[in-house]
């Protein structure tokens, strides 16, 4: 079980300091209302995953053992594309972050819709983590869902230090989010040649 919960942890952190819409909406609110007002949204993945994981496990449950080694191959390489992206942000980070314009109705439902509507957490749970999920819980349930503790347990608390850091010290803030970027592109890069060698296994 201790392999799916690391697991689980490494692709929840990577997750959570991924640019993307989710993550640009959530620090959007944290400098535009302060982070008080901020820090219910980072529970928002809770709300929108439920349909996203149900939806994308109902698929790869269908698929036959060898289309499944596929899909650990192909995540590899969009985990390794992802590695690359974040290497990218990391080297060409602005440190000069401005305040967005945002609604007066901001709420945890509107950051679920935004996660809902964002192509990203389909594609992470089709070809990476659900992959990952099937096989634990196929296993044993009890793998299943170490890896979701620990895929929630960390993409939580990561998102909720992201809004604390751009809150409480907004010149510090970029800094250590260029820090995150940097150390989710190793994390992902070593995670992707985890899941290629999975998949050319078959282990």
């Amino acid at each position: 079980m201790w392999l799916y919960i690391v697991q689980g942890i490494g692709y929840g952190f990577a997750a959570a300091v991924q640019p993307g819409p989710f993550q640009t909406y959530l620090i959007s609110q944290t400098l535009s209302k302060g982070w008080k007002q901020a820090l219910p949204t980072a529970l928002a993945p809770l709300l929108s995953d439920g349909p996203i994981i149900t939806l994308c496990l109902l698929v790869l449950s269908q698929v036959p053992t060898w289309l499944q080694r596929f899909l650990y191959i192909a995540g590899g390489l969009f985990i390794l594309s992802l590695s690359y992206g974040a290497y990218r942000a990391w080297k060409n980070f602005d440190l000069n972050i401005s305040s967005t314009e945002s609604s007066t109705h901001q709420s945890v439902l509107k950051a679920a819709l935004v996660n809902m509507l964002n192509p990203n957490p389909y594609i992470y749970w089709t070809l990476v983590t659900g992959p990952i999920l099937l096989t634990g819980w196929r296993e044993t349930p009890a793998n299943g869902m170490g890896f979701l503790a620990g895929f929630y347990i960390s993409i939580l608390l990561s998102l909720s230090a992201i809004i604390l850091v751009f809150g409480t010290a907004r010149q510090f803030g970029p800094k250590v989010n260029r820090a995150l970027l940097g150390i989710s592109a190793i994390a992902l890069f070593c995670f992707s040649l985890y899941q290629l060698w999975q998949g050319i296994t078959g282990t």
